[in-house]
């Protein structure tokens, strides 16, 4: 098949599941459903090949599947096991299918979680709270306005989220300082809020705009021929 046949499938392709997911403007609907069936479906099938293809067979080509070299007999056992051990806890996660066998697959549930959040937490920590308070305590000394501005929002939506209460009249309250501390910070977080959906309202626009500019002349152009 010429890459001109395949451009021209793609092309068809792409129109008709842009009319189907359309057509979600007259309701839920079976045509729609089959556009996001389609996106669910190719989407996993993609994730599954890049995971198969960049992830597995990698790590048991460098692990188990490993040749020896120059290394010896220790080294290489060392090496296999550890190759050995994704598998095993892949194994222990295939248990959850079964009611009787799900206790012994909460071990591998425990540690897939357990692993997620500990790389979660570092990345949170070093990617946004470290270079967040580097920031705010850099720009204190730029521009004093914008420095209070950003110290003020940073400190006030971290207080937002405390959860300090004592007890009044038989009522638990948070104390009356942080009540208003969090209510700026809730302020600063509407702004922030604001702003993101305002970006991805314009995203969204211009992603319309070039779909509906593509299929729009996908179709002249086959008018045309």
């Amino acid at each position: 098949m010429t890459p001109a046949n395949l451009d021209l499938i793609a092309g068809w392709a792409s129109l008709v599941l842009t009319l189907l997911i359309f057509s979600y403007l007259l309701g839920d609907n079976f045509l729609y459903r089959i556009a996001v069936h389609v996106l669910v479906g190719a989407a996993a099938g993609y994730i599954a090949v890049v995971a198969v293809e960049s992830v597995l067979i990698p790590w048991f080509n460098n692990t188990t599947l490993a040749e020896q070299g120059t290394r010896d007999d220790a080294t290489m056992t060392a090496i296999r096991v550890i190759g050995t051990v994704p598998l095993l806890f892949g194994v222990l996660l295939l248990l959850k299918f079964s009611p009787r066998l799900a206790p012994i697959g909460n071990l591998g549930f425990a540690i897939l979680i357990g692993t997620g959040t500990g790389i979660a937490l570092i990345g949170a920590l070093m990617g946004t709270v470290i270079p967040l308070a580097r920031d705010t305590g850099e720009s204190l000394g730029d521009e004093v306005l914008e420095g209070v501005i950003i110290t003020a929002g940073v400190i006030t939506t971290l207080l937002y989220f405390q959860y300090f209460a004592v007890e009044r009249g038989g009522r638990v309250q948070r104390p009356r300082i942080f009540q208003a501390l969090g209510g700026v910070g809730q302020f600063f977080i509407a702004i922030a809020l604001g702003a993101l959906y305002a970006g991805a309202i314009i995203t969204s626009l211009t992603i319309f705009g070039d779909v509906i500019s593509t299929q729009w002349q996908f179709i002249l152009d086959r008018i045309g021929g």
